[in-house]
């Protein structure tokens, strides 16, 4: 595995962009500077993140989740 995580990763398992070796290294996000730990899912080229709003679930039991769009930096915890 590269030294720099992917373009976009989600941690819902039944989403495509679901990497579990990545999600096992430990990925930290910072977004708009800012350290972030409750980010859902990001995409780096796009600029945007999803974190979930509060305890709220959808009809499927997935967490609700809002859309940010800013400058998004990831990185792999176990290397920094």
């Amino acid at each position: 595995m590269t030294d720099t995580p992917p373009d976009r990763l989600a941690v819902d398992e039944d989403s495509r962009y679901h990497d579990a070796a990545a999600l096992a290294r430990g990925v930290g996000v910072r977004f708009n500077g800012m350290e972030r730990d409750n980010v859902e899912e990001y995409c780096i080229s796009e600029g945007w993140i999803r974190v979930q709003a509060g305890k709220a679930l959808d009809r499927r039991g997935k967490p609700i989740t809002f859309k940010h769009k800013g400058v998004v930096e990831a990185w792999f915890k176990d290397i920094a």
